[in-house]
Protein backbone atom coordinates (compact mmCIF):
# COMPACT_ATOMS: atom_id res chain seq x y z
CA UNK A 1 0.00 0.00 0.00
CA UNK A 2 1.53 3.34 -0.90
CA UNK A 3 -0.18 7.18 -0.12
CA UNK A 4 -0.94 7.22 -3.81
CA UNK A 5 -3.34 4.56 -2.43
CA UNK A 6 -5.55 6.96 -0.49
CA UNK A 7 -6.80 10.87 0.01
CA UNK A 8 -5.21 13.24 1.03
CA UNK A 9 -6.60 16.81 2.89
CA UNK A 10 -5.07 18.17 -0.68
CA UNK A 11 -7.89 16.16 -2.53
CA UNK A 12 -10.91 17.81 -0.56
CA UNK A 13 -12.03 21.40 -1.14
CA UNK A 14 -12.20 22.03 2.99
CA UNK A 15 -12.99 26.00 3.35
CA UNK A 16 -16.30 26.09 5.34
CA UNK A 17 -16.59 22.64 5.86
CA UNK A 18 -16.79 20.64 8.61
CA UNK A 19 -14.07 18.28 9.67
CA UNK A 20 -13.95 15.07 11.91
CA UNK A 21 -11.07 14.40 12.52
CA UNK A 22 -9.48 10.97 14.71
CA UNK A 23 -5.83 12.26 16.39
CA UNK A 24 -4.13 10.43 18.30
CA UNK A 25 -3.23 12.34 21.29
CA UNK A 26 -3.03 9.54 23.87
CA UNK A 27 -0.04 11.02 26.06
CA UNK A 28 1.99 9.88 29.16
CA UNK A 29 0.32 11.72 32.68
CA UNK A 30 1.35 11.79 36.24
CA UNK A 31 -1.06 11.43 39.29
CA UNK A 32 -2.28 14.94 39.11
CA UNK A 33 -3.53 14.73 35.39
CA UNK A 34 -0.38 16.75 33.90
CA UNK A 35 0.96 15.89 30.92
CA UNK A 36 4.88 14.45 30.64
CA UNK A 37 5.27 14.18 27.08
CA UNK A 38 3.38 16.07 24.68
CA UNK A 39 4.81 14.69 21.17
CA UNK A 40 1.78 13.04 19.61
CA UNK A 41 0.01 16.50 20.21
CA UNK A 42 2.70 18.51 18.03
CA UNK A 43 2.89 15.91 15.58
CA UNK A 44 -1.02 17.03 14.60
CA UNK A 45 -0.10 20.64 14.14
CA UNK A 46 0.78 20.07 10.58
CA UNK A 47 -2.96 18.81 10.17
CA UNK A 48 -4.48 21.42 11.92
CA UNK A 49 -2.85 24.00 10.49
CA UNK A 50 -3.98 22.66 6.96
CA UNK A 51 -7.51 23.02 8.04
CA UNK A 52 -7.76 26.70 8.97
CA UNK A 53 -10.75 27.51 6.46
CA UNK A 54 -12.66 24.78 7.91
CA UNK A 55 -14.42 23.84 11.00
CA UNK A 56 -12.70 21.06 12.99
CA UNK A 57 -14.13 18.63 15.29
CA UNK A 58 -11.13 16.80 16.43
CA UNK A 59 -12.32 12.93 18.06
CA UNK A 60 -9.44 11.28 20.19
CA UNK A 61 -8.86 8.63 23.68
CA UNK A 62 -6.13 9.13 26.33
CA UNK A 63 -5.46 5.31 27.84
CA UNK A 64 -8.00 2.61 28.69
CA UNK A 65 -10.32 1.84 31.04
CA UNK A 66 -9.19 0.14 34.71
CA UNK A 67 -5.63 2.93 33.69
CA UNK A 68 -4.67 5.64 36.27
CA UNK A 69 -4.13 7.87 33.36
CA UNK A 70 -7.97 7.39 31.87
CA UNK A 71 -9.16 10.62 31.93
CA UNK A 72 -10.92 13.67 30.15
CA UNK A 73 -9.53 15.64 27.20
CA UNK A 74 -9.73 19.13 29.02
CA UNK A 75 -5.51 18.88 29.42
CA UNK A 76 -5.08 18.11 25.95
CA UNK A 77 -7.33 20.66 24.78
CA UNK A 78 -5.53 23.10 26.83
CA UNK A 79 -1.48 22.54 24.75
CA UNK A 80 -2.77 21.65 21.84
CA UNK A 81 -4.42 25.47 22.08
CA UNK A 82 -0.92 26.50 23.16
CA UNK A 83 0.50 24.95 20.11
CA UNK A 84 -1.73 26.29 17.50
CA UNK A 85 -2.03 29.36 18.84
CA UNK A 86 -5.40 30.04 18.98
CA UNK A 87 -8.37 28.10 21.04
CA UNK A 88 -8.64 24.70 20.95
CA UNK A 89 -12.45 24.14 22.97
CA UNK A 90 -12.96 21.30 25.31
CA UNK A 91 -16.38 19.85 24.76
CA UNK A 92 -17.40 17.46 28.04
CA UNK A 93 -19.23 15.08 25.78
CA UNK A 94 -18.57 12.91 22.84
CA UNK A 95 -22.21 12.61 20.63
CA UNK A 96 -24.85 13.63 22.76
CA UNK A 97 -26.59 16.93 22.42
CA UNK A 98 -24.19 18.94 24.11
CA UNK A 99 -21.79 17.53 21.34
CA UNK A 100 -24.36 18.44 18.77
CA UNK A 101 -25.24 21.89 19.75
CA UNK A 102 -21.19 22.97 19.86
CA UNK A 103 -20.23 21.52 16.40
CA UNK A 104 -23.76 23.48 14.96
CA UNK A 105 -22.19 26.76 16.73
CA UNK A 106 -18.89 26.73 15.22
CA UNK A 107 -17.58 29.30 12.76
CA UNK A 108 -14.75 28.62 10.29
CA UNK A 109 -11.32 28.09 11.48
CA UNK A 110 -12.79 26.66 14.92
CA UNK A 111 -10.96 23.70 16.36
CA UNK A 112 -13.26 21.88 18.96
CA UNK A 113 -12.03 18.51 21.19
CA UNK A 114 -14.86 16.41 21.47
CA UNK A 115 -14.60 14.09 25.11
CA UNK A 116 -12.65 10.99 25.66
CA UNK A 117 -13.54 8.45 22.73
CA UNK A 118 -13.23 5.36 25.09
CA UNK A 119 -15.36 6.85 27.64
CA UNK A 120 -18.15 5.48 25.07
CA UNK A 121 -17.86 1.45 25.77
CA UNK A 122 -18.55 0.83 21.82
CA UNK A 123 -15.24 2.27 21.01
CA UNK A 124 -12.99 -0.45 21.28
CA UNK A 125 -15.38 -3.22 19.94
CA UNK A 126 -13.19 -5.00 16.81
CA UNK A 127 -16.37 -5.08 14.21
CA UNK A 128 -16.77 -3.68 10.67
CA UNK A 129 -16.96 -0.42 8.97
CA UNK A 130 -20.34 -1.31 8.42
CA UNK A 131 -20.87 -2.90 11.73
CA UNK A 132 -19.39 0.24 13.03
CA UNK A 133 -21.18 2.86 10.92
CA UNK A 134 -24.83 1.49 12.56
CA UNK A 135 -23.54 2.56 16.01
CA UNK A 136 -24.92 5.69 17.97
CA UNK A 137 -22.18 7.67 17.80
CA UNK A 138 -21.83 7.50 14.28
CA UNK A 139 -25.24 7.90 13.86
CA UNK A 140 -25.55 10.93 15.95
CA UNK A 141 -22.52 12.93 14.86
CA UNK A 142 -22.84 11.95 11.05
CA UNK A 143 -25.34 14.90 10.41
CA UNK A 144 -23.36 17.58 11.49
CA UNK A 145 -20.02 16.83 9.81
CA UNK A 146 -18.99 16.78 5.84
CA UNK A 147 -15.67 14.89 5.63
CA UNK A 148 -13.62 12.72 7.85
CA UNK A 149 -9.97 12.65 8.36
CA UNK A 150 -7.86 10.03 9.92
CA UNK A 151 -5.09 11.33 11.21
CA UNK A 152 -4.17 8.62 13.73
CA UNK A 153 -1.90 6.04 12.31
CA UNK A 154 -1.20 5.11 15.89
CA UNK A 155 -4.53 3.43 16.17
CA UNK A 156 -4.88 2.51 13.11
CA UNK A 157 -4.17 -1.63 13.62
CA UNK A 158 -7.37 -1.87 15.42
CA UNK A 159 -10.30 -1.90 14.00
CA UNK A 160 -12.25 0.23 16.38
CA UNK A 161 -15.15 2.48 16.07
CA UNK A 162 -13.89 5.92 15.78
CA UNK A 163 -11.58 4.29 13.19
CA UNK A 164 -13.64 2.69 10.56
CA UNK A 165 -17.24 4.28 11.60
CA UNK A 166 -17.26 7.00 9.55
CA UNK A 167 -15.65 5.95 6.18
CA UNK A 168 -18.60 4.06 5.25
CA UNK A 169 -21.33 7.09 4.76
CA UNK A 170 -18.25 10.25 4.42
CA UNK A 171 -16.05 11.73 2.25
CA UNK A 172 -12.06 10.16 4.13
CA UNK A 173 -8.93 10.90 3.63
CA UNK A 174 -6.08 11.18 5.65
CA UNK A 175 -4.13 13.93 7.82
CA UNK A 176 -0.63 15.02 7.69
CA UNK A 177 0.33 12.68 9.90
CA UNK A 178 -1.04 9.16 8.37
CA UNK A 179 0.51 10.56 5.13
CA UNK A 180 3.74 11.15 6.43
CA UNK A 181 3.56 7.84 8.00
CA UNK A 182 2.73 6.00 4.75
CA UNK A 183 4.88 7.91 2.59
CA UNK A 184 8.27 7.04 4.69
CA UNK A 185 7.67 3.71 5.96
CA UNK A 186 7.11 2.37 2.46
CA UNK A 187 10.32 4.25 1.53
CA UNK A 188 11.86 1.69 4.05
CA UNK A 189 9.96 -0.84 3.01
CA UNK A 190 9.84 -0.60 -0.12
CA UNK A 191 13.22 0.57 -1.12
CA UNK A 192 14.75 3.64 -0.73
CA UNK A 193 18.38 4.66 -1.42
CA UNK A 194 20.52 1.71 -0.99
CA UNK A 195 22.28 -0.48 0.95
CA UNK A 196 19.06 -0.50 3.18
CA UNK A 197 20.06 -1.99 6.78
CA UNK A 198 17.07 -2.53 9.64
CA UNK A 199 17.91 -3.06 13.05
CA UNK A 200 15.46 -5.25 15.04
CA UNK A 201 15.77 -5.02 19.09
CA UNK A 202 13.38 -4.66 22.13
CA UNK A 203 11.25 -7.38 23.46
CA UNK A 204 8.48 -7.59 20.81
CA UNK A 205 10.11 -11.21 19.39
CA UNK A 206 7.12 -12.33 17.20
CA UNK A 207 6.56 -8.93 15.88
CA UNK A 208 10.24 -8.44 14.97
CA UNK A 209 10.76 -12.04 13.53
CA UNK A 210 8.14 -11.35 11.09
CA UNK A 211 9.13 -8.01 10.00
CA UNK A 212 12.59 -9.71 9.23
CA UNK A 213 10.79 -12.40 7.14
CA UNK A 214 8.82 -9.51 5.46
CA UNK A 215 11.21 -7.00 4.59
CA UNK A 216 14.15 -9.63 3.84
CA UNK A 217 11.50 -11.78 1.69
CA UNK A 218 10.22 -8.83 -0.52
CA UNK A 219 13.47 -7.08 -0.98
CA UNK A 220 12.99 -4.21 0.96
CA UNK A 221 16.28 -4.57 3.00
CA UNK A 222 19.28 -5.52 2.39
CA UNK A 223 20.32 -6.97 5.86
CA UNK A 224 18.73 -7.26 9.40
CA UNK A 225 20.86 -6.98 12.04
CA UNK A 226 19.50 -7.92 15.78
CA UNK A 227 19.50 -6.41 18.97
CA UNK A 228 17.73 -6.79 22.48
CA UNK A 229 15.46 -9.91 23.31
CA UNK A 230 15.23 -10.74 19.90
CA UNK A 231 19.39 -11.20 19.25
CA UNK A 232 18.73 -13.64 22.22
CA UNK A 233 16.17 -15.79 20.70
CA UNK A 234 18.55 -15.64 17.56
CA UNK A 235 21.87 -16.39 19.03
CA UNK A 236 19.97 -19.55 20.59
CA UNK A 237 18.30 -20.60 17.50
CA UNK A 238 22.24 -20.60 15.63
CA UNK A 239 23.36 -22.91 18.36
CA UNK A 240 24.78 -20.67 21.04
CA UNK A 241 24.17 -21.69 24.72
CA UNK A 242 23.20 -17.98 25.83
CA UNK A 243 23.15 -19.79 29.30
CA UNK A 244 20.34 -20.62 31.78
CA UNK A 245 18.90 -17.33 33.50
CA UNK A 246 18.54 -15.99 29.88
CA UNK A 247 16.53 -19.14 28.60
CA UNK A 248 14.52 -18.93 31.94
CA UNK A 249 13.57 -15.27 30.96
CA UNK A 250 12.80 -16.52 27.38
CA UNK A 251 10.58 -18.91 28.86
CA UNK A 252 8.85 -17.00 31.25
CA UNK A 253 7.79 -14.33 28.51
CA UNK A 254 6.29 -17.26 26.28
CA UNK A 255 9.10 -17.06 23.52
CA UNK A 256 10.16 -20.49 23.40
CA UNK A 257 8.38 -21.48 20.34
CA UNK A 258 10.11 -18.53 18.83
CA UNK A 259 13.68 -20.69 18.68
CA UNK A 260 12.53 -22.68 15.61
CA UNK A 261 10.78 -19.57 14.45
CA UNK A 262 14.33 -17.74 14.35
CA UNK A 263 15.84 -20.73 13.35
CA UNK A 264 13.89 -20.60 9.83
CA UNK A 265 14.94 -17.23 9.04
CA UNK A 266 18.77 -17.64 10.05
CA UNK A 267 18.64 -20.43 7.28
CA UNK A 268 16.06 -18.94 4.53
CA UNK A 269 18.32 -15.64 5.01
CA UNK A 270 21.64 -16.79 5.26
CA UNK A 271 24.34 -13.85 4.54
CA UNK A 272 21.17 -11.21 5.33
CA UNK A 273 20.99 -11.16 8.67
CA UNK A 274 23.78 -10.27 11.50
CA UNK A 275 24.13 -10.76 15.44
CA UNK A 276 25.85 -10.12 18.17
CA UNK A 277 29.60 -11.62 18.99
CA UNK A 278 29.71 -10.16 21.85
CA UNK A 279 27.01 -9.01 24.93
CA UNK A 280 27.14 -6.87 27.92
CA UNK A 281 25.79 -8.75 30.88
CA UNK A 282 24.63 -7.42 34.46
CA UNK A 283 26.79 -8.50 37.11
CA UNK A 284 24.53 -6.80 40.36
CA UNK A 285 24.16 -3.50 37.62
CA UNK A 286 27.98 -4.13 36.70
CA UNK A 287 28.45 -3.89 32.71
CA UNK A 288 30.39 -6.75 32.17
CA UNK A 289 31.08 -7.81 28.53
CA UNK A 290 31.81 -11.37 26.72
CA UNK A 291 32.32 -13.03 23.78
CA UNK A 292 28.78 -15.06 23.17
CA UNK A 293 30.63 -18.39 23.20
CA UNK A 294 31.54 -17.46 26.60
CA UNK A 295 28.18 -17.30 27.95
CA UNK A 296 27.92 -20.80 29.26
CA UNK A 297 30.60 -19.94 31.48
CA UNK A 298 28.02 -18.06 33.93
CA UNK A 299 25.00 -17.63 34.86
CA UNK A 300 24.18 -13.92 34.34
CA UNK A 301 21.53 -11.50 32.21
CA UNK A 302 21.88 -9.98 28.99
CA UNK A 303 21.39 -6.71 29.00
CA UNK A 304 23.25 -4.51 25.76
CA UNK A 305 25.11 -5.81 22.69
CA UNK A 306 28.68 -5.78 23.03
CA UNK A 307 31.82 -3.09 22.03
CA UNK A 308 32.86 -5.28 19.17
CA UNK A 309 29.28 -5.63 17.92
CA UNK A 310 28.62 -2.26 18.81
CA UNK A 311 31.78 -1.10 16.37
CA UNK A 312 30.57 -3.72 13.55
CA UNK A 313 27.02 -2.71 13.24
CA UNK A 314 27.98 1.34 13.61
CA UNK A 315 30.04 0.50 10.10
CA UNK A 316 27.18 -0.82 8.32
CA UNK A 317 24.43 1.68 9.19
CA UNK A 318 27.64 4.55 8.19
CA UNK A 319 27.61 2.34 5.32
CA UNK A 320 23.48 2.23 4.85
CA UNK A 321 21.73 4.88 2.63
CA UNK A 322 18.47 3.98 4.00
CA UNK A 323 18.39 3.21 8.06
CA UNK A 324 15.34 1.42 9.79
CA UNK A 325 15.13 1.06 13.53
CA UNK A 326 12.53 -0.41 15.96
CA UNK A 327 13.08 -1.51 19.46
CA UNK A 328 16.33 -0.93 21.95
CA UNK A 329 19.48 -2.97 21.63
CA UNK A 330 19.07 -3.32 25.49
CA UNK A 331 17.94 -2.06 28.61
CA UNK A 332 18.74 1.11 27.43
CA UNK A 333 16.81 2.86 30.53
CA UNK A 334 19.96 1.97 32.71
CA UNK A 335 23.01 3.89 32.50
CA UNK A 336 25.54 1.27 32.23
CA UNK A 337 23.06 -0.44 29.13
CA UNK A 338 22.46 2.22 27.60
CA UNK A 339 25.51 2.56 24.92
CA UNK A 340 24.54 -0.31 22.27
CA UNK A 341 20.97 1.86 22.20
CA UNK A 342 22.65 4.97 22.02
CA UNK A 343 25.93 4.25 19.69
CA UNK A 344 23.46 2.72 16.89
CA UNK A 345 20.88 6.19 17.05
CA UNK A 346 24.11 8.02 16.50
CA UNK A 347 25.67 5.85 13.65
CA UNK A 348 22.02 5.69 12.26
CA UNK A 349 21.74 9.53 11.38
CA UNK A 350 25.01 8.98 9.11
CA UNK A 351 22.47 7.38 6.34
CA UNK A 352 20.76 9.37 3.64
CA UNK A 353 16.95 8.78 4.89
CA UNK A 354 16.20 7.22 8.69
CA UNK A 355 13.39 5.74 10.22
CA UNK A 356 12.77 5.14 13.84
CA UNK A 357 9.63 3.03 14.79
CA UNK A 358 7.75 4.16 17.56
CA UNK A 359 8.04 3.38 21.11
CA UNK A 360 11.10 3.13 23.40
CA UNK A 361 13.41 3.64 20.49
CA UNK A 362 11.79 6.99 19.09
CA UNK A 363 12.03 8.20 23.58
CA UNK A 364 15.20 7.42 22.80
CA UNK A 365 16.44 9.64 20.46
CA UNK A 366 14.27 12.75 21.87
CA UNK A 367 15.94 12.35 24.97
CA UNK A 368 19.36 12.24 23.08
CA UNK A 369 18.25 15.15 21.34
CA UNK A 370 18.41 13.50 17.64
CA UNK A 371 14.65 14.21 16.94
CA UNK A 372 15.67 16.26 13.89
CA UNK A 373 18.37 14.19 12.74
CA UNK A 374 15.98 11.45 11.63
CA UNK A 375 14.20 11.09 8.71
CA UNK A 376 10.97 9.90 10.74
CA UNK A 377 9.74 9.07 13.95
CA UNK A 378 7.14 6.92 13.64
CA UNK A 379 3.84 7.84 16.27
CA UNK A 380 3.00 4.47 16.35
CA UNK A 381 4.28 1.16 18.37
CA UNK A 382 1.87 -1.63 17.64
CA UNK A 383 1.12 -0.14 14.17
CA UNK A 384 4.53 0.34 13.08
CA UNK A 385 5.81 -2.62 13.51
CA UNK A 386 2.54 -4.24 12.28
CA UNK A 387 2.83 -2.17 8.76
CA UNK A 388 6.82 -2.73 8.29
CA UNK A 389 5.69 -6.47 9.26
CA UNK A 390 3.44 -6.09 6.02
CA UNK A 391 0.06 -6.83 7.84
CA UNK A 392 -2.86 -5.45 6.91
CA UNK A 393 -3.82 -2.20 9.17
CA UNK A 394 -7.78 -1.68 9.42
CA UNK A 395 -7.84 1.76 9.48
CA UNK A 396 -5.14 1.80 6.04
CA UNK A 397 -7.67 -0.57 4.59
CA UNK A 398 -10.31 1.68 4.88
CA UNK A 399 -9.02 4.51 3.88
CA UNK A 400 -7.95 2.58 0.60
CA UNK A 401 -11.64 1.35 -0.12
CA UNK A 402 -12.64 5.01 0.93
CA UNK A 403 -10.76 6.01 -2.25
CA UNK A 404 -11.64 3.66 -4.34
CA UNK A 405 -15.15 4.29 -3.66
CA UNK A 406 -14.97 8.40 -4.27
CA UNK A 407 -13.26 7.64 -7.86
CA UNK A 408 -15.87 5.02 -9.04
CA UNK A 409 -18.82 7.83 -7.87
CA UNK A 410 -16.98 10.62 -9.43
Amino acid sequence: MSAKDILTIDDFDLKGKTVLVRVDINTPMDPEGNILDDMRIKSHMPTLVDLHEAKVVLLAHQSRPGKKDFTTMKAHAARMSQYLGREVKYVDDIFGTCAQNSISAMNNGDVILLENVRFYSEESLERSAAEHAQSHLVKKLFPYIDIFLNDAFAVSHRAHLSILGFTEILPTGAGRVMEKEILSLDRGIKGGARPCVFVLGGAKVDDSLKVAENVLTSGGADKVLFTGVVANIMLAASGIDIGKTNMDFIESQGYTEQIEKARNVLEKFSGKVSLPVDVALSDNGKRVEVQVEELPNGNLPIYDIGLETIVAFSKELKNAKTVVLNGPAGLSEMADFSLGTHEIIKAAINSEYSIAGGGHISAEIRNLGFEDNFSHLSTGGGACIDYLAGDMLPGVVALKEAAIKRKLTK
